[in-house]
């Protein structure tokens, strides 16, 4: 069975908070149910489409393979079962910055790139504690 990194269903507060930068890309600003997480997102609206308000699960995941093994980096098409059928928006990428902040209540943050489009996702520490550095991360989403 893949063990997910991370796991919530967000709640988007606001589209493009500085602004609409490219026509294909809306950068949505969300905030997790379960575990008071935020998020900056780049989305691709040309694909996917998400509105204000509207709720999402989102999983980040090491793998698409039901049984958890590593992914070799080649799409193999058939009839193989994978993460990514429970799911209607999926993008893979690198997390490329971890950083937490000092003091009492102190926030870790992640930061990832999915082939340019990023993510930031701010919060308790003990949330990002499965992250490493230059993982290779598949973040899945879907409505709910």
């Amino acid at each position: 069975m893949v063990e997910l990194l991370f796991d919530d269903i967000f709640k988007i507060e606001r589209l493009n908070p500085d602004g609409k930068k490219f026509d294909k890309v809306t950068r949505i600003e969300a905030k997790s149910e379960k575990f008071d997480m935020f998020m900056h997102l780049d989305i691709n609206t040309e694909i996917y489409n998400l509105k204000e308000g509207e709720k999402f699960s989102m999983a980040l995941a090491p793998t698409l393979n039901l049984d958890g093994t590593p992914d070799t980096g080649y799409f193999l098409q058939g009839n193989r079962k994978s993460l990514a059928d429970r799911y209607e928006y999926v993008m893979h990428g690198k997390l490329f910055r971890i950083s937490e902040s000092s003091g009492h209540g102190g926030k870790a943050e992640i930061d990832a790139s999915f082939g340019g489009l990023l993510m930031m996702l701010k919060g308790d520490p003990s949330h990002c504690s499965k992250f490493e550095l230059d993982q290779r991360l598949f973040l899945l989403i879907r409505k709910v």
